[in-house]
């Protein structure tokens, strides 16, 4: 355990303390070759650890959470004459209604600052 505290308290900042990183925007464009080699384990290291906790950390939520989990695609169709004069389908996947809409968009996209809307079809 000591040496892996060794690693980050002494070898990691003296690492990072000798990284060419600038005070200013301004300051990337006089970065030199050398420079640029130095930082590019950094970048790699910093990408590698971005991309793992996004591919593999963060919880991905699907867009339909619970409609016709049972079957490979959700495919609804319906005749045109069927149809009411107005007839509103949900698009959030929320509705309890699904596939008409029951106005669940409104609580979804206050939760997760959407502003997904259902598709309406009216009849002249």
């Amino acid at each position: 355990m000591e040496s892996a505290s060794n690693v980050v308290k002494v070898s990691l900042a003296n690492y990072l303390a000798n990284l060419p990183l600038p005070n200013t925007f301004l300051g990337w464009f006089t970065i030199g070759f050398r420079g640029w080699l130095k930082l590019i384990p950094f970048f790699s290291a910093v990408g590698g650890v971005s991309y793992v906790t996004y591919r593999f950390i963060v919880p991905k939520s699907p867009c339909n959470p619970k409609i016709k989990k049972d079957v490979p695609k959700v495919v609804d169709s319906f005749d045109i004459e069927e149809l009411a004069d107005r007839t509103s389908f949900c698009r959030c996947w929320r509705s309890k209604k699904f596939p008409y809409c029951d106005g669940a968009h409104s609580d979804y996209n206050v939760k997760s600052s959407d502003n997904v809307g259902p598709l309406v079809i009216k009849k002249k």
